[in-house]
């Protein structure tokens, strides 16, 4: 055997080894970087087994009920959910950020407050149903909206030891109670839907959603109140809910404002399809979202203050999100009609504008969601307000003057312009908080984007050669042009990760 060949193996051996040696600090290791990757091979797994269930729950009940009673029960939980934000208090970020959120001190007034509250909603909306059933002119949501509310208390009954459990890293046991019970819901919507076939096997489903995260939080991380509320714990709790205060609320005027006005325009049916429509973007952009919100509250809460780092983790964030979401939105522009028909049916297909808009401004939101992190990590949730404030109002004065114009379309379109406007005024915050430097911020997303082109042209050149399309073969065509892009992501971050060559010395 030769000195080269010898130096080759032992060069292969050395490799494998450094290959092995990572991976095991990752699956065993107690660095934050490695808690990070196993929490969110955790939450990933399971987040996306319950999107594939309600994606899955989707496809049957578009078969089973129709169009009106999705129309429906989009204004139920929209209506639910406004009291809610109103109310909301951020009990499990402040668990999550404040250095004391593992004592049972703590733990015991977050319980308190946090029941308190859901409790304060539900007796609220149970009051305000019959004036919105008068509003809509459907006496059937006043007690559709009653049952439906029982979920909020519930929600706020959970053993607050579950969010601790994401404050110590520990998703496996979060996931199991999140992911688990929203799975263990939508089977029991499914069934409900070939027994009730209305309106009502959805609205008890979204109960049982909830009932099931309760039975599974207290089973998974077991924990009981006690009358006794320490007091410093509830001034802290108050002192962090102050900057929270009308964030929630603001959220979601943004993002459900387009349901309260298109309920008004719209028939129940077209409501309907509309929301459906929508919904089958969401499911990976939920996901997504769901995976990354939790992964750096936690992550970001570990590192306060430490500047440098926190803008490479929103960089480096920022910059996989777009690696991944820009061709999955190139294939949307292409295809968003065709995957509509197949997945629900052919009179859903309407909906394809406003899903590709709705998707555009859903990769804005991500971005966001990672300035948002910082700020709920570092105690300083009221610097997000101003964000939430400003689109709230830009949503407001634009969704009804364009879906007027534009219907359904026009919703989404204001709904995007409203994002861009809150984005834009984060960006700048960060900058002044952290020291972010926007022109690598930028230059970053704008690299990582690149290869989402190579759908366009895939696309293109099969449009511009005629070739003979239906939907099966244009969802094709779309799909192998994002294959092409993703190899094109993966290369780049290889070459990224590649060490440096050492120069010869002659």
């Amino acid at each position: 055997m030769t000195l080269s060949n010898e130096t080759e193996i032992l060069s292969a051996a050395g490799i494998q080894a450094r290959i092995r040696q990572s991976i095991g600090g990752l699956l065993t290791g107690k660095s934050l970087k490695a808690k990070a990757l196993r929490g969110g091979a955790w939450l990933g797994s399971s987040s996306l087994a319950e999107q594939a269930a309600r994606f899955v729950r989707n496809l049957i009940l578009v078969r089973l009920l129709a169009p009106s009673a999705f129309g429906t029960v989009a204004i139920v939980l929209s209506t639910g959910l406004v009291l809610q934000a109103f109310t909301e208090v951020g009990v499990r970020e402040a668990l999550v950020q404040n250095r004391r959120g593992a004592e049972n001190e703590f733990v015991n007034a977050a319980w308190w407050m946090a029941f308190i509250r859901s409790l304060l909603v539900w007796t609220t909306l149970s009051l305000a149903a019959p004036l919105v059933a008068r509003f809509y002119g459907n006496p059937e949501l006043t007690p559709l909206l009653r049952i439906a509310v029982l979920g909020l208390v519930l929600e706020g009954a959970m053993s607050a030891r579950a969010y601790v459990a994401i404050k110590d890293m520990k998703f496996s046991r979060w996931a199991l109670i999140s992911n688990g019970g929203g799975i263990l819901g939508v089977v029991l919507t499914v069934v409900l839907s070939f027994v009730i076939r209305d309106v009502w096997a959805l609205v008890i489903g979204t109960v049982s959603e909830s009932a099931a995260r309760c039975v599974l939080s207290y089973a998974v991380c077991p924990w009981l109140p006690s009358l006794h509320v320490d007091r410093k714990s509830l001034k802290d709790l108050f002192e962090y809910s102050k900057g929270v205060f009308g964030v929630p609320l603001l959220s979601l005027i943004f993002l459900r404002t387009d349901v309260f006005v298109l309920g008004k325009l719209l028939s129940a049916a077209r409501l309907g399809l509309y929301t459906m429509g929508i919904a089958a973007g969401q499911v990976p952009v939920v996901f997504v979202s769901n995976l990354l919100y939790q992964i750096s509250l936690s992550t970001l809460s570990q590192i306060q203050e430490d500047k440098a780092r926190t803008n490479r983790v929103i960089i480096r964030i920022t910059s996989l999100v777009a690696a991944v979401g820009a061709p999955a939105l190139a294939f949307a522009y292409f295809c968003a009609g065709p995957v509509l028909t197949i997945i629900y049916g052919r009179p859903y297909a309407v909906t394809a504008g406003p899903l590709f808009v709705a998707l555009c401004a859903a990769l804005i939101s991500l971005a966001n969601t990672q300035i948002t992190g910082v700020f709920y990590a570092w105690g300083m949730p009221g610097l997000h307000r101003r964000c939430v404030a400003a689109m709230a109002i830009t949503m407001i004065v634009l969704v009804y003057p364009f879906s007027m114009w534009l219907g359904p379309l026009g919703a989404q379109l204001a709904s995007l312009i409203s994002i861009t406007v809150g984005f834009g005024l984060q960006l700048e915050r960060i900058h002044h908080v952290t020291g972010l430097g926007l022109s690598e911020y930028a230059i970053s997303i704008a690299r990582s984007a690149v290869p989402s082109a190579a759908v366009v042209v895939v696309c293109l050149a099969a449009r511009l050669l005629s070739w003979p399309t239906n939907p099966l073969r244009s969802i094709a065509i779309g799909a192998v042009g994002c294959l092409v892009a993703y190899a094109l992501v993966c290369i780049m971050l290889l070459r990224q990760q590649a060490p440096a060559e050492v120069p010869s010395c002659g």
